[in-house]
């Protein structure tokens, strides 16, 4: 008798995760780390770069909205090629441009040329990010899959606040531009990982079978501790009529999810990079001093990591959608406060914390509810456009923040609009709709 396609995700999904598996869900969250460093490194080095170069605050806005443009452009574009060349090897390509673009920055001579190279390892960071989340997701059982997904964005923040870390260790030796070098250096090395340690994902054999690809797929689920299979299963996505990936993701059945989740990573993500990318120059402008505003960044980076985590182990318990409104109202409400605190550096530090930890999580959820929302053929695509809606709005910020600030506005009235749009987004992720029994694809459970 032949095996459906559903039948072994749910065989895999009740079984115990092997050595196998959780290796791959290692090097996912690697890759993650290292992006986290080469696109939020640029806002630890702003100031040594626009002292250098005497750039306005708008320059500036460009430059630190250049790799976010990278990025909702791998998104948006190399997310789609996932689910037809393999997870995998987008990642390797990636990681070839992602490295080029961070050792090119550390030669470059003027704005134009970082901001153009910045916009090439946003790139590859983009396409990476989307292979790696959802090979993660797809590796995971169904008890570990909300952790794995949770440990992925919680490798980002690592690798930004090791990006603070290693700017205060290096930049006052070496300049700015060892920072790049350091973080161009670790992405090379990753390919070699990649190369002998990540496996395609067995969603996309089985969405997408090709020559060999029983082979493949027995030879991973003999690493998993899983029987073989005669023959290839059946697949519902595989034997559906073929349609563009995008045009999938905005059918009726779809689309208005799709819409709210679109809405809820734009806001998410627009509020968090623009208070990345321009607190620790505005700490700085207010009286504190430069390692103080880098340590500001830190910290906001480190209660991204617990704040990840713990959503994680909560949404084994608690409803998601609940979770991410939690998220949101507590962001908001720390953001509004943040400038009245300005006069103490103990309460500023602790908004910090609490602005890492709530936005972090917020984020990480709208990934593992996004990963829930989309079947195996198309998953890569509605993440990568998901994401690709955030990275629009993470560019975006920056860019009106300096904009806004060179026309008068104080930063008060910045954080309150940022506000306003953190609260926005909580109510577009309340109103998505809960799965029903027509969800079958087991990576969509909890997701209610």
């Amino acid at each position: 008798m032949r095996t459906d396609s559903a039948e072994l995700r749910t065989r895999v999904d009740g079984s115990p995760m092997s050595r196998m598996q959780w290796s791959v869900i290692v090097v996912c969250v690697l890759l993650n780390v290292v992006d986290g460093f080469d696109v939020l490194v640029m806002s630890y080095t702003s100031a040594a770069v626009s002292d250098e170069w005497s750039l306005s605050d708008s320059q500036l806005g460009l430059l630190l909205s250049a790799g976010l443009v990278g990025m909702a452009l791998g998104s948006l574009l190399l997310a789609p090629l996932a689910d037809r060349v393999g997870r995998r090897a987008l990642i390797l390509a990636c990681l070839v441009v992602a490295s080029a673009g961070m050792l090119g920055s550390a030669l470059s001579q003027d704005a134009a040329q970082l901001g153009l190279l910045r916009v090439l390892t946003g790139i590859g960071v983009g396409g990476i990010l989307a292979g790696s989340n959802v090979i993660a997701a797809e590796y995971a059982n169904g008890r570990w899959r909300g952790l794995a997904v949770s440990l992925n964005v919680v490798g980002y923040a690592v690798g930004a606040t090791a990006g603070g870390v290693v700017t205060v260790a290096l930049q006052s030796s070496s300049g700015w531009r060892s920072v790049f070098v350091f973080g161009g250096a670790g992405t090379a090395l990753l390919i070699g990982v990649v190369l002998f340690r990540l496996p395609e994902s067995l969603d996309f054999l089985l969405a997408k079978p090709s020559p060999g690809a029983l082979e493949r797929l027995n030879g991973l689920l003999a690493a998993m501790r899983q029987p073989a299979l005669e023959s290839m299963p059946e697949s519902p996505d595989r034997l559906a009529a073929p349609a563009p990936r995008i045009r999938r993701i905005l059918t009726p059945r779809l689309r208005r999810d799709t819409l709210l989740i679109w809405a809820g990573f734009f806001a998410a993500m627009s509020a968090f990079y623009f208070v990345t990318s321009w607190t620790p120059k505005l700490l700085v402008e207010a009286g504190l001093s430069v390692a103080q505003g880098v340590t500001w960044g830190v910290l906001l980076n480190l209660g991204g990591v617990f704040g990840t985590v713990l959503l994680g182990l909560l949404a084994a318990r608690f409803a998601l959608k609940r979770l991410l409104v939690g998220c949101a109202l507590a962001t908001a409400v720390s953001l509004v406060l943040f400038v009245p605190a300005l006069s103490t550096y103990g309460v500023l530090l602790a908004l910090g914390a609490l602005i890492g930890l709530s936005a972090n999580g917020w984020v990480a959820g709208l990934y593992t509810l996004a990963l829930a929302t989309y079947p195996p053929a198309v998953r890569a695509t509605g993440v990568g456009w998901g994401v690709g809606m955030g990275r629009i709005g993470s560019l975006v910020s920056p860019l009106a923040a300096g904009g806004l600030l060179d026309s008068g506005w104080d930063p008060g009235r910045l954080y309150l609009a940022a506000a306003v749009v953190v609260a926005v987004g909580g109510l577009a992720v309340y109103a998505v709709r809960p799965a029903t029994a027509r969800e079958r694809d087991p990576l969509r459970s909890g997701a209610r």
